[in-house]
């Protein structure tokens, strides 16, 4: 049963880009120099002395800051970039006219294939983030397996872009408040189109992924990085949940330089370096994505013996259009080994949307939805309609994050056997 819409009409995505006017090419690359204006940045090419386009620029993805560092290292060439609806809100004509690609997050668009594929043989760049999300914790989230199949398709080289500090400098968690880091871009051609005629697919996602390996606190500290500012923690317990004393989850929370846990009190301080140190007694983690990670791993646990299961009361808004969201007042979301369920009744109608666990290789959350409202919702998306959903639950949308791969993983090796 789907959303009984006064205007049923959908914003159209299957749609090809235009070629990006070279007047368009230049005032994004002004813009972005202005934007960077005050900030400490480098761009850094490897390996792309003679490349031209077309290929394939594949990047990581933590702030909006990435977008106008890849602007820096492709001038003069034209870039189509593969954007999610969300980007498209209030400004549709503007994203088509510098040649956007639109999308909804983690669905099945097989007219993104064919965009991708146009822009590649009229000789142009095609850019996209295969995290299709800020990075909560610095480090490299999922990639699809789908994407060595869209390379070996098109037969281009490949560029992948690693931005290094971007996180540090506006970390997902609490993007709001900026600290002073050197930002470090590298832009390297890590396949030729000959090498990708002669690789397999999965020699191809092995070799994205290991080129794609990114750990910002790591860079902190191997280049001797001090976050001075006093609110460095501040949101940190977005992403570590779960206190690895008691092991209860979403109660911890963060004030100034310190993470701590309101149902046992133990108490963590995040150091001008970047890692942890407890307070008292041991220091479970001192590197914050080893925390991160732990987590993952504990939703797997329960994936796998079959105990993980998550249901409450979400208030629910929709983006079917790109010029409002839809108010759709309270619904209910399932999720459970089955996939996501989300209920609700509007405008006299109820309406069930389901995505099964096989449909959603992983899930868009957000920590502080600046379209919205600054809380915690998760995007559920199908191919025609978004649904952001706020849960009264506070604390579990990385946990829902983590489960929604695990789960669409284990589905899969079933799925092979």
């Amino acid at each position: 049963m789907e959303v009984n819409y006064k205007n049923k009409k959908r914003y159209k995505t299957a749609k090809y880009p235009i070629r990006q006017p070279k007047i368009i090419v230049w005032l994004i690359w002004i813009l972005s120099r202005f934007a960077l204006m005050g900030k400490e940045y480098k761009v850094e090419k490897i390996g792309m002395e003679e490349l031209r386009p077309p290929y394939l620029l594949l990047s990581n993805h933590m702030y909006f800051i990435d977008f106008e560092l890849c602007a820096m290292g492709t001038l003069p060439h034209r870039v189509n970039n593969v954007v999610s609806i969300d980007g498209y809100y209030r400004r549709p004509w503007l994203m088509e006219l510098i040649g956007a690609i639109c999308t909804r997050k983690f669905t099945m668009d097989l007219h993104l294939v064919k965009s991708i594929n146009k822009v590649l043989r009229r000789g142009d760049i095609l850019s996209m983030y295969p995290e299709a999300r800020y990075s909560p914790c610095g480090t490299l989230s999922y990639l699809p397996e789908s994407l060595g199949k869209l390379i070996k398709m098109n037969k281009v080289p490949v560029v992948v872009v690693v931005h290094h500090g971007n996180h540090l400098h506006s970390p997902f968690w609490n993007f709001r408040k900026k600290r002073k880091v050197p930002l470090h871009t590298t832009m390297t051609q890590i396949l030729t189109a000959e090498q990708v005629r002669e690789m397999s697919v999965d020699q191809i996602n092995e070799a994205v992924k290991k080129a794609m390996d990114y750990d910002d606190y790591r860079y902190q500290k191997e280049n001797g990085i001090r976050i001075t500012e006093p609110y460095r923690a501040e949101g940190l317990h977005k992403v570590l949940y779960q206190c690895p004393n008691c092991l209860t989850e979403s109660r911890m929370a963060s004030k100034g330089t310190e993470i701590f846990c309101e149902h046992c009190g133990k108490r963590w301080a995040l150091k001008e370096d970047g890692t942890l140190t407890s307070l008292e007694g041991e220091t479970e983690f001192s590197h914050v994505p080893d925390w991160f990670e732990w987590e993952r791993q504990q939703v797997v646990q329960q994936v796998e013996n079959g105990t993980y299961s998550f249901e409450d009361e979400v208030e629910v808004f929709s983006m079917p259009r790109c010029w409002r969201f839809e108010k759709l007042g309270k619904g209910r979301l399932r999720h459970d080994k089955s996939g996501f369920a989300l209920t609700g009744h509007y405008r006299g109608q109820d309406y069930e949307i389901q995505r099964t666990a096989l449909q959603t290789n992983s899930l868009h959350i957000e920590y502080d939805y600046c379209y919205l409202r600054p809380e915690d919702c998760v995007d559920i998306s199908t191919e025609d309609d978004s649904f952001y959903c706020y849960p009264t639950k506070q604390n579990v949308v990385t946990k829902l994050a983590f489960a929604t791969e695990a789960l669409y993983q284990k589905n899969m090796r079933e799925k092979r056997k």
